[in-house]
């Protein structure tokens, strides 16, 4: 029997399917990090092992066109759903096993890939199931919605998991090792919970989806669409330009994401700043996630007032120079959680601040053509494979140089993010002159929360 459309209305499965994406991916791909930190992980593995989680996800334009061809797109999202939260219920079930690393990294990588086509299909649902001006009318309640899921994963979470260790289990919250998996075997199950309980509310309230014109109906008509794409993308003027742009924008971000949190909760012998959990999870996920929906807030507004060819250089410094803020505190160690926060304030205000231009330059030049919306994904993705490498590459290097020569090295690193900024081609109109295209942008506005994925 069809579901009534008054509870089909797009404030009941949009913000709850959004979040639910946001979440598990924040969980993959950073809370593990974090992780992995508590159970004695070194930082060079615990960086790797997180980064690499990202890989399905920048790998998403590869597999989507396959999606497509198959049931309904709420078929899949509820299919997916259930299998992340079987997936995060048997990583806290493998820590008994003897070999628990081994079964738990394994469910990560497989959950990576189910993660990724949750989003893929709950994207299909959004932009198929709302017509243009609805989908402008819920943009903001999507993206707020996406912001909510590090909120709880690594704000939250990550706080309850100190509780848990210290309070409930009763261990040494100061000492890492073995006796953390306690902890985060039940943040795990609760997680699955969660996963299930949206699964089941989807389930009732999210429309099927139609299916988009061109959708393919084999393999191989799916291989020659995402052929064609890729063709295409390669002739756009100036593409390797745009390309360098893509990847290097947010390089020094990439080298501080993972390092950052593991810097916080390092003792000060190691030269971190010895944060618990606790501290982390208010710090980061409340204060740090705050400064970046207000960031990314006022960065639209200054974008929209002078246009993004006047300022794309300006939003890099942005997101580049406030990583400073590391630098100076572990120069000097502050032992004040409200300077500490301080500082990460400011680097996540600025960050949000700067990032809209990257999304913004993936819209307006690199995404118009035939294919807008897959080579809007191929952008993101070429952003996502940047957060990989460089995340699985900075716990080498910090355990190596030390954190304050990392961090050194970090501000190094910005000088590939202004050269690219530097030279990125405008072919296009940047919606500030006559004729503006801002009509045509629409099709990629539909995959903008994939650039806050993959933040």
């Amino acid at each position: 029997m069809r579901t009534p459309d008054r509870i089909r209305h797009p404030l009941l499965w949009v913000p709850t399917g959004y979040f639910t994406m946001a979440m598990g991916y924040v969980m993959l791909t950073s809370v593990t990090a974090i992780m992995f930190k508590n159970i004695g992980m070194d930082n060079a593995r615990a960086a790797a092992y997180s980064s690499l989680l990202i890989f399905a996800y920048t790998a998403k334009p590869l597999f989507a066109p396959f999606v497509e061809m198959y049931r309904t797109k709420k078929f899949f999202v509820l299919l997916m759903q259930v299998l992340i939260a079987l997936g995060f219920a048997g990583a806290g079930l493998a820590m008994s096993l003897p070999n628990w690393m081994v079964v738990m990294l394994s469910l990560f990588v497989l959950m990576s890939f189910i993660g990724a086509t949750q989003d893929i299909a709950s994207d299909g649902v959004y932009v198929t199931s709302l017509d243009t001006r609805t989908q402008a009318l819920y943009c903001g309640v999507q993206s707020l919605s996406w912001n909510v899921g590090p909120i709880v994963a690594s704000g939250f979470l990550v706080y309850l998991s100190g509780r848990l260790h210290t309070d409930v289990f009763h261990h040494d919250p100061k000492v890492f090792g073995p006796d953390w998996m306690d902890a985060w075997r039940v943040i795990f199950f609760i997680v699955a919970g969660l996963v299930l309980v949206m699964a089941a509310w989807h389930a009732r309230v999210m429309p099927e989806g139609a299916r988009a014109e061109n959708t393919p109906t084999n393999v191989r008509g799916a291989a020659v669409i995402l052929l064609d794409s890729f063709v295409t993308f390669f002739q756009k003027r100036d593409v390797w330009k745009m390309i360098a742009f893509a990847f290097l924008f947010r390089f020094s971000i990439g080298m501080l994401e993972k390092i950052g949190p593991f810097f916080m909760v390092d003792s000060a012998a190691k030269g971190g700043l010895g944060l618990s959990n606790e501290s982390l999870g208010i710090i980061y996920g409340t204060w740090g996630l705050i400064a970046v929906l207000a960031g990314s807030l006022l960065g639209g507004m200054f974008v929209a007032k002078r246009g993004l060819k006047r300022t794309l250089f300006i939003l890099c410094c942005a997101v580049n120079i406030p990583n400073l803020t590391f630098l100076a505190m572990a120069m000097t160690l502050p032992a004040d959680s409200w300077t500490i926060a301080a500082g990460v304030i400011v680097e996540k205000f600025f960050y949000g601040f700067g990032s809209v231009g990257y999304m913004i330059y993936l819209m307006q030049q690199l995404a118009p053509g035939k294919y807008t919306t897959t080579h809007y994904a191929f952008g993101t993705g070429l952003m996502g494979l940047c957060m990989m490498v460089t995340g699985a590459l900075s716990g080498l290097l910090q355990e190596y140089l030390g954190y304050v020569s990392y961090f050194v090295a970090v501000m190094i690193a910005t000088i590939p993010s202004f050269l690219a900024t530097w030279f990125a081609p405008f072919h296009h109109d940047d919606g500030m002159g006559a004729g503006s295209h801002s009509a045509k942008l629409a099709p990629a506005a539909n995959d903008a929360n994939a650039s806050h994925r993959a933040a």
